[in-house]
């Protein structure tokens, strides 16, 4: 039987390293950290985005997630309009700079990930693990679901 602290211990510290090589890279090579990226990923991939709607995609706190769109807005990569549907919020998009940015960052992060994952691991284990990894985030939702 697996040790599920063992598992824990190294899933985690796999975690940190791999973030914190991201991030050195992408602040080498794009002059943006890792945490900004994640945010314009999510834009790039969405026409209209709320706040709520990033802070619900990150496992996050909304109050967090406004100061990091309010620090991504100030730099000039992203922009708040009014939202139609809703008085009280508003949608978030990326900025022409933004995009292109974005676009630039999305090279070097698909490099850095073939390096530390695909590089190494086999593509039948690659696809096992990331269905266990789906798996295992679809319980832990379901587990902290207010009952």
């Amino acid at each position: 039987m697996a040790d599920l602290k063992l598992v824990f211990q190294d899933l985690v510290r796999f975690q940190i390293e791999l973030w914190n090589a991201v991030d050195a890279r992408l602040r080498t090579e794009c002059d943006l950290q890792l945490t900004w990226f994640e945010v314009m990923r999510l834009l790039a991939q969405r026409s209209e985005c709320r706040v709520q709607d990033m802070a619900a995609e990150f496992g996050i706190t909304v109050g967090g997630t406004s100061k990091v769109v309010d620090r991504i807005e100030a730099a000039g990569y992203c922009r708040r309009r009014a939202n139609p549907q809703d008085r009280r919020s508003s949608l978030v998009e990326l900025t022409p700079a933004g995009r292109h940015l974005v676009d630039r960052a999305m090279t070097v992060f698909e490099v850095e990930l073939e390096r530390w994952i695909g590089s190494v691991v086999p593509e039948q284990d690659l696809e096992k693990f990331a269905a266990t990894l789906s798996v295992l985030r679809a319980a832990g939702r379901s587990a902290s679901a207010p009952q």
